[in-house]
């Protein structure tokens, strides 16, 4: 508040003196208030926009089994709570997933949509398809027909398949109850979806390996993300992957040593 009122009161003094300044104090804050309430309106109307797309998909993927789960209600509710949405754009929310549900709902349609709106920038194309994954797999496990859904989405969003298997590797981890940094035993599949969060083949060497994993997190750190426009309610979004990604580090190096 004080820069403004000081940069319109050194204005208002160039042109007018003392009663120059006061006058431009006045308007240096009336017109900072002005120009936060127009931004505060402008990313209000920019989460709203988003709604629509995002909980629509998010229920046509979850009918794709033919039976919308209690827990992927749940979770679909739960970013309710995690986007910080107000009673107005959860009434919003529900109305776009119910939408999602029905028969006629053109899926490659809103995906396209969501593409445009969010300007293909590609931070925003991989949180949505984050939280699509996270709620098709709501139960512990995602069905080939939600799987297939899942590609045909980022397919749309202009992401790979392999995109998608990387996301369900992820969450297949949180479900099984693993921790950044847990050292117990992994299990064939534990160890085959760490490579697999982590892009990489299993024969890398450990140099290259500890390479991929920093190039990882450096790209998915949230400090990064928000420097680059992500919003700030989705940083809870991306901590779960960079956790996740550590995990999946654990994992593997930690097989590698009981080999050794």
């Amino acid at each position: 508040m004080f820069f403004p009122m000081f940069i319109g009161g050194l204005i208002g003094y160039q042109l007018g003196r003392f009663p120059g300044l006061l006058i431009g104090a006045v308007a240096g804050v009336v017109l900072a208030q002005y120009l936060r309430n127009r931004l505060r309106a402008k990313l209000t109307d920019l989460q709203s926009t988003f709604i629509e797309p995002m909980f629509s998909v998010m229920g046509s993927l979850c009918k794709a089994d033919g039976v919308v789960t209690r827990d992927e209600i749940q979770v679909a509710e739960s970013f309710f709570t995690r986007f910080r949405l107000s009673e107005q754009q959860r009434a919003m929310a529900k109305a776009a997933f119910n939408r999602g549900k029905s028969a006629d709902f053109d899926l490659d349609q809103e995906v396209a949509r969501f593409r445009r709106i969010s300007g293909g920038q590609p931070l925003l194309l991989q949180l949505f398809l984050q939280v699509q994954v996270s709620a098709v797999s709501a139960d512990g496990a995602v069905h080939p027909q939600e799987h297939a859904m899942l590609v045909r989405v980022a397919r749309g969003l202009g992401l790979s398949e392999l995109q998608v298997e990387q996301l369900e590797a992820m969450l297949r981890g949180a479900h099984s109850g693993g921790q950044a940094g847990s050292t117990r035993a992994s299990t064939s599949q534990q160890l085959a979806d760490a490579y697999k969060v982590l892009g990489v083949d299993p024969a890398i060497n450990d140099a290259d390996l500890k390479k991929a994993y920093r190039k990882l997190m450096s790209e998915n750190h949230p400090d990064k993300l928000a420097g680059r426009g992500m919003p700030e309610s989705m940083r809870e979004l991306a901590e779960e992957k960079t956790r996740e990604i550590t995990h999946a580090y654990d994992i593997v190096t930690e097989a590698r040593k009981s080999a050794s």
